[in-house]
């Protein structure tokens, strides 16, 4: 029988899976998919457009997951909490603000979090409230 749920290591695997794929697509040592593609043009592979390919189906499973579970005001608290997050890191010294290298870090990661929740989110709620949502359906029942 299939767990009903989330554990603590589904969530990690889907940040983990996150963090794959926002820094695959950038980071800012120059080992991703944007640097790829700048350093190659104008001469476009084959390979470019199927790992675009790739990448743009992991971001659309992941934002679409994260806007129907979070919705417009889930989101926007998670933007807010995220965004008060780093400005409170900044403020109390522990991260230089003019380091671009590493707000951007903080920045991918931040995105990583609010990806992961969003796409866990019906589970998380489920554990906490008991409640269960549940896509439309179309068809006759």
């Amino acid at each position: 029988m299939a767990k009903k749920g989330i554990t603590w290591s589904g969530f990690l695997l889907r940040f983990i899976t996150a963090i794959v794929l926002v820094f695959t697509t950038y980071n800012p040592e120059g080992y991703s998919y944007y640097h790829w593609v700048r350093d190659s043009l104008p001469a476009i592979e084959p390979l470019m457009i199927f790992a675009a390919v790739i990448l743009l189906i992991g971001w659309t499973i992941f934002l679409r997951a994260t806007a129907r579970s979070l919705g417009p005001f889930g989101l926007l608290l998670a933007l807010a909490f995220f965004g008060t997050l780093i400005w409170l890191v900044v403020d109390w010294g522990l991260v230089p603000a003019d380091s671009v290298r590493a707000i951007t870090y903080i920045t991918q990661f931040v995105i990583c979090g609010v990806l992961a929740t969003g796409i866990s989110w019906s589970h998380i709620r489920r554990r906490m409230t008991g409640q269960i949502d549940v896509d439309e359906v179309e068809g006759d029942v």
